[in-house]
Order: C-alpha cells, then sequence, then structure tokens
C-alpha cells in the first residue's frame, strides 16, 4: 500500500534547515506518520535564473526516481517554486535527498 506523506514543516522550520536538530525532528515526525514506502512531496523555492540553471541543478538531484515534477515562476520573474512528488522508500531516504539540496546556494525549502 502506498501513502502519501505530506508534513506541515512550519515550527521544525524555525530551526536553521542544516542542522542535526532539525533532521531529527523532520526524521520523528516522519516515521510518527508515514507508512514506508511513501510519496513525499518536496516544495523548493530557487531564484529564477535566465537559463534556469538552479532550476535544473534541483529537479537532476531527482533523475531516475520516478517524480512528478511542477514549477512555477513568481509573477515578478525574481523565483521559481520547484513542486516534486516522488516515492520515497524512509524517513532517511526523504532527509538525506534534503541535504543534497540544501548546499544548493539560494534554495529555500518549504
Amino acid at each position: 500500500m502506498l501513502y502519501i506523506c505530506n508534513l506541515n514543516l512550519s515550527n521544525t522550520m524555525s530551526t536553521t534547515p542544516n542542522s542535526e536538530e532539525f533532521y531529527l525532528k523532520l526524521k520523528s515526525q516522519l516515521e510518527d506518520l508515514t507508512v514506508f514506502p511513501a510519496l513525499y512531496l518536496y516544495k523548493f523555492i530557487v531564484p529564477t535564473k535566465e537559463d534556469d540553471t538552479k532550476v535544473l541543478e534541483v529537479t537532476n538531484k531527482f533523475d531516475n526516481l520516478g517524480a512528478a515534477i511542477k514549477t512555477k515562476k513568481s509573477k515578478n520573474g525574481k523565483y521559481t517554486s520547484v513542486s516534486i512528488e516522488v516515492k520515497m522508500k524512509s524517513a532517511d531516504a526523504i532527509i538525506e535527498k534534503y541535504k543534497e539540496i540544501t548546499v544548493i546556494e539560494g534554495i529555500i525549502s518549504l
């Protein structure tokens, strides 16, 4: 059976996303609320570049995972939202992907 996981991380996100405390809270929430494997919805905001390099940098991290990816430019064109729905095997796999993504300059994880 496959479940869709969509957590409200607004309280958790007040912690620096790169801190170990953030990831421990996230892992706890994921394991308490999710039956794996599960569809997980990642949401990011990236600065819009002329050649969309930042968007490609994010989406390339999900190559070969069968992810459904949607992008939308902001009204003024400065930012692009990236929503990625992908089947993940575990809380650790979700967190590992967040860690890969947070190294991208200017990215905001929602």
